[in-house]
């Protein structure tokens, strides 16, 4: 039926610009994650990173030479022995292998801090500018430091480029999400979001595709720096879309839409009951956002989110956030250990998170707003407990089995393990007051980003500690620990949230005593 009210409401314009916001987050992923694919090459260039053995492509023989015969040897001097039938050539070599500390900063710290930093203050341009000109500038913006990553030639104007990508990246959602919520009715946002969403899958999928055959194309004999210019110029036709075909409503126009859109009595009365059932402070005034100063605003928020309940479902989000982007950042490398070929890498991740974490975010919402409705929050809660501890198998296969094994179970990773995204961001919803919902969104994800986009730093470190018992595992068994450890982890946490939150708000709200 949503989807149906949806489509029925779509306009041959409101389907245009949803769909250019939905390519504009494309991009914005596909720029992100153009790093994880490329690490290898670039740290060979620009070095940086750890040193390992790799194969020797211009003399390495997958027919008459086992895949991992050079990723499993940890000696300089043994990894240039490995000589052809006897000849005088290694079809080994000893390169930077892109992994590291170094790697893990710039994939990371570097991007991430800025990233989140930015993207809790940005929203406030919107009062002095047009949100369109707000995504394109900043569109523009993030894909010339994309362009300036293929010229980098020393580890420290990689590392600006990074910065600079994150100040960029960060002006997307911000003002992407406020041109839907303009255009769509409340009953309907969600979808849209849901939509707009897909950018994610899309432009994740795209990096593979774009760091592994367009790198294999070789443009002009610049291997890996190509990838990059032509990535940054995808960006400029869709800016100047967004500054020539926009329309940008009237603030008249907007309050008009709000009058149309308002909910009957009784619908206002079933969601403040509602609000009053779950939020974690009571709800003695509803006082309007537009009444409200801003330390005023700030000051609930704080209060909100020092509640015990709100602070376990963070922690919990934060866990999971980490085990996903650990996996994101360290996939290519991974395979690349594991003696695969960057165009087999690239045949399978170009396709396999668009499916599965599409399908994932559907089922997801699907499940928060069909199957537990009625049922309340903690239904909520269980299906992040429940979905991520039955991810989390699946995860551990993908580091364990043979190619093509090793991705196709990938696909029920990310449909069963992709749910917690939504339902996770419903629960904070449902947990806060009306007047301050916005707020909350941007300072969750603050939180849940800064804290699992540094998880990547562990990598390095507790491959080194696994490395002094068995050196050919310690990668996969860092991985272990960081990827579908992290999976039940969150799970187990997210049990705990119904606990806690179960405690507190009788303790908020004493009539729901029984």
């Amino acid at each position: 039926m949503a989807i149906t009210t949806f489509l029925t409401s779509l306009t041959p314009y409101k389907f245009y610009v949803l769909m250019l916001c939905l390519t504009a987050y494309l991009l914005n992923q596909l720029d992100r994650y153009l790093l994880p694919i490329m690490t290898q090459p670039m740290a060979q260039d620009i070095h940086y990173g750890d040193k390992g053995c790799l194969n020797d492509v211009d003399y390495f023989n997958e027919s008459i030479t086992a895949t991992k015969l050079c990723t499993s040897i940890n000696s300089e001097q043994k990894c240039n022995d490995q000589n052809y039938f006897g000849g005088n050539q290694s079809v080994c070599m000893w390169d930077y292998t892109g992994q590291g500390l170094a790697y893990q900063i710039i994939a990371g710290p570097v991007f991430i801090v800025i990233y989140t930093i930015c993207g809790v203050f940005i929203g406030y341009l919107t009062a002095i500018f047009k949100k369109k000109n707000l995504l394109g500038f900043f569109l523009l913006l993030w894909s010339a430091f994309t362009a300036l990553s293929g010229a980098s030639t020393e580890y420290w104007q990689l590392a600006l480029t990074r910065f600079g990508l994150g100040i960029g990246e960060a002006g997307c959602t911000p003002f992407a999400a406020v041109i839907i919520a303009d255009m769509f009715v409340p009953e309907l946002r969600a979808t849209a979001m849901g939509i707009y969403n897909f950018g994610i899958y899309f432009g994740y999928s795209m990096s593979y595709a774009f760091g592994n055959f367009l790198y294999a194309a070789d443009i002009l004999g610049q291997s890996w720096r190509w990838v990059f210019y032509i990535s940054g110029l995808l960006g400029v036709p869709v800016a100047i879309l967004f500054f020539v075909t926009v329309k940008e409503e009237s603030s008249g126009e907007r309050k008009g839409s709000v009058v149309v859109t308002e909910k009957h009595e009784s619908d206002t009365e079933t969601s403040t009951e509602a609000d009053e059932s779950t939020s974690l402070v009571p709800q003695k005034s509803q006082q309007p956002v537009t009444d409200m100063k801003w330390h005023e605003k700030l000051k609930e928020l704080v209060i909100t989110f020092l509640s015990p309940p709100l602070l376990m479902l963070c922690f919990a989000g934060s866990i999971r956030n980490a085990g996903g982007y650990v996996w994101a950042v360290n996939t290519e490398l991974f395979f690349e250990s594991e003696g695969h070929s960057g165009t087999e890498i690239g045949s399978y991740m170009s396709w396999i998170p668009l499916v599965g974490g599409s399908l994932g975010a559907l089922f997801g919402g699907f499940i928060s707003d069909r199957v537990v409705k009625g049922r309340g929050i903690v239904a909520r809660m269980a299906v992040l407990a429940v979905s991520q501890i039955c991810a989390a198998p699946f995860a551990l296969l993908a580091l364990f089995l043979p190619s093509p094994g090793c991705y196709l179970i990938l696909i029920f990773s990310n449909i069963i393990g992709e749910m917690w995204v939504g339902v996770c961001l419903t629960c904070v919803l449902e947990l806060v007051p009306d007047r301050i919902r916005g707020a909350a969104v941007g300072y969750y994800l603050f939180i849940i980003t800064n804290i699992g986009g540094n998880i990547p730093l562990l990598v390095p470190p507790l491959d080194a500690a696994f490395a002094k018992s068995d050196p050919h595992t310690s990668f996969r068994n860092a991985l272990i620990v960081l990827f579908p450890g992290m999976y039940a982890a969150s799970s187990l946490l997210f049990l705990m949230t119904i606990f806690v939150y179960n405690a507190w708000s009788k303790r908020v709200h004493p009539s729901h005593r029984e």
